[in-house]
């Protein structure tokens, strides 16, 4: 009964994750997630973890994984932050960098979590409109604010901004936290981390649930200087201090030490996306340039709604957002390439059947 709740809790508008089906009889095209699995490293290491230590209480300062992430990119353990996934790690950072501020910026089309978090912590924000290409005008956040979120490569659009406009913007507002959200970046866009050690207001955040197929394990990680990182280890302690636990911390390290199956994977995933494109185009589609491993696309004659709903009977889920400005796109994830095979059969057969 909603008369027990705190205020807050009924002006609340969650997130709504992608259609999880019991079953296996879908094809999941829609929540984004790696078709090929964890490092068989990663998969080894999580076996052995599981053992009478699960008993004890993992290592709060995840130490060895820190290292492992700073090791490449040659940065100290004080420059890393890890969590229970990259959306823990963001909600820790809102609340540790944004409230009681002034609001803060962030595109209008995008990670819808970001006006989710703001509503949890009372952070007051602006949407900045994307142009019509979908694309981040840079010029539009030179502006007044309390932080700047930018989603790069942005989702739901899969479009990527040039690390020369990420660093405009972190030079445009020196006293503000400006936040990088990389979940997609290993599928194609230029990281932002090269910019930490010139940067004291950047914070860099990457998954291990994409190009790491670490999805269920829920690990994500932050970049930025120390002052940083201690205000985000603040907040993680002040909530969770052992918000990793075992075998998480063993899988994610064995998944990132192994550097060829996280290339050879996420190389199948690109050529597999800019075929599928390329496919979906000559069908009538409009397809935005993607750096991630989906698509954002909508047909000149088939409503996004209707062709969501022909795809998921014939077996195929995809994602449609009812939002103003997207209403009428489809993200499409990136499966096998049987996945996307049997897509393209499908909206071809969908196009064909419509012309009858």
């Amino acid at each position: 009964m909603s008369r027990f709740w705190s205020p807050i809790v009924e002006r609340l508008v969650p997130y709504t994750p992608g259609e999880q089906p019991r079953d296996q009889k879908f094809i999941k095209l829609n929540t984004n997630e790696n078709p090929y699995g964890p490092s068989p490293r990663a998969l080894d290491a999580i076996h052995d973890a599981a053992r009478d230590d699960l008993r004890l209480y993992p290592d709060p300062s995840a130490i060895d994984l820190r290292q492992a992430i700073a090791s490449t990119f040659e940065l100290g353990t004080d420059h890393i932050f890890v969590g229970n996934g990259s959306d823990d790690v963001l909600a820790h950072a809102f609340n540790a960098f944004f409230t009681g501020k002034q609001p803060i910026l962030f595109a209008d089309v995008t990670y819808s979590f970001y006006r989710t978090y703001c509503e949890l912590y009372a952070i007051q924000h602006h949407k900045i409109p994307l142009t019509d290409a979908f694309e981040y005008d840079i010029c539009d956040y030179q502006v007044p604010c309390g932080g700047v979120v930018i989603a790069n490569p942005n989702a739901p659009t899969g479009v990527a901004m040039t690390l020369d406009h990420i660093e405009q913007i972190l030079i445009q507002h020196p006293d503000v936290v400006v936040i990088i959200d990389e979940a997609y970046v290993d599928f194609g866009a230029d990281s932002a981390v090269e910019l930490v050690s010139r940067h004291e207001n950047l914070v860099v955040v990457q998954t291990f649930s994409k190009s790491r197929s670490l999805a269920g394990l829920r690990v994500g990680f932050a970049i930025a200087q120390p002052h940083l990182i201690e205000g985000l280890q603040r907040v993680k302690d002040s909530f969770n201090s052992y918000p990793l636990g075992r075998l998480a911390l063993e899988g994610a390290r064995a998944s990132w030490a192994d550097r060829n199956w996280f290339d050879q994977t996420r190389r199948q995933i690109m050529a597999d996306r800019d075929r599928t494109a390329e496919v979906l185009q000559s069908q009538g589609f409009q397809v935005l340039p993607s750096s991630t491993n989906f698509v954002f696309a909508f047909h000149d004659t088939l409503p996004a709604e209707k062709l969501k709903s022909d795809l998921r009977t014939r077996g195929i889920l995809v994602r449609h957002f009812n939002h103003p400005r997207i209403n009428n796109w489809l993200r499409i994830s990136i499966g096998t390439s049987q996945d996307c095979d049997t897509l393209l059969e499908a909206t071809s057969s969908i196009i064909a059947d419509t012309k009858t």
